[in-house]
């Protein structure tokens, strides 16, 4: 991670201010660059709110059903997913390695009257700091980097025990190859030309490996399915060709 990305500036000018609101309301357009994630949170949502509260024992439909819950959101982009689950009530600190994304993300948190702690950093960084959370959420990211295991360790680093760990990524078959990475770049236009590489995908067999070498306990697995008749998300627990969710549980202290 370049210099530019390991903290966020503290010389931010009115120029620059105003710049970051620009690119806020773009992230944040659900007709924009930014449609295929839209579309595709609210069953993240879902799953997420529906787990924590069965975990912690919540009723998930009430106002705030993640009410003073520590929750960490690793790779948090813009905060889409973060906001969200701040106006549930939890405790948020969302941390990304771009820097830009993170002002990004202050910008419409600010704007949207929400507490958030935003941070340019890693999980290796907060676990140096001694910070522990209940909830980890390694949404998306773990295909993305280039030593998974230590990654995976990292963010179990900075989990309570007792906690629960939710990692969102894409399984390596065919199918993901044709629809996440073909499909999705190069013929339907949803993400931009390169977002992914194939090869870095994750089957679940690696991701079980990954979590074990992290002192993690599987203890749920899902898949995700886009229906293009409705256009939209919804869990599929038995497909796992293409977009899973895995939930892992950190040993209680001794």
């Amino acid at each position: 991670m370049s210099d530019a990305s390991a903290k966020t500036s503290r010389t931010a000018n009115a120029e620059e201010i105003a710049r970051f609101s620009a690119m806020a309301e773009k992230w944040w357009d659900p007709n924009g660059v930014m449609k295929p994630l839209h579309k595709f949170n609210p069953v993240r949502l879902a799953l997420l709110r529906d787990n924590i509260c069965a975990h912690v024992g919540r009723d998930p439909n009430t106002i705030e059903p993640l009410k003073d819950i520590e929750i960490i959101d690793i790779g948090c982009g813009a905060g889409l997913l973060s906001e969200p689950l701040a106006r549930m009530g939890a405790k948020m600190t969302s941390i990304d390695a771009a820097a830009n994304n993170i002002e990004v993300a202050k910008v419409h948190a600010q704007q949207s009257g929400l507490e958030i702690d935003y941070r340019c950093a890693t999980p290796e960084m907060l676990a140096d700091e001694g910070k522990q959370f209940d909830i980890v959420l390694n949404m998306e990211v773990i295909e993305h980097v280039d030593d998974p295991q230590f990654f995976m360790q990292a963010c179990a680093s900075v989990l309570k025990p007792g906690g629960l760990m939710f990692v969102a990524t894409l399984n390596r078959t065919i199918k993901s190859l044709a629809l996440a990475k073909i499909g999705a770049e190069y013929i339907l236009r949803w993400l931009p030309a390169g977002t992914h590489d194939w090869r870095k995908f994750v089957k679940p067999s690696e991701m079980s490996g990954f979590l074990r070498g992290a002192g993690l306990e599987m203890t749920d697995i899902t898949g995700v399915a886009y229906n293009p008749i409705n256009d939209k998300w919804s869990p599929a627990p038995r497909d796992l060709d293409v977009n899973y969710m895995v939930i892992a549980r950190k040993p209680d202290a001794a």
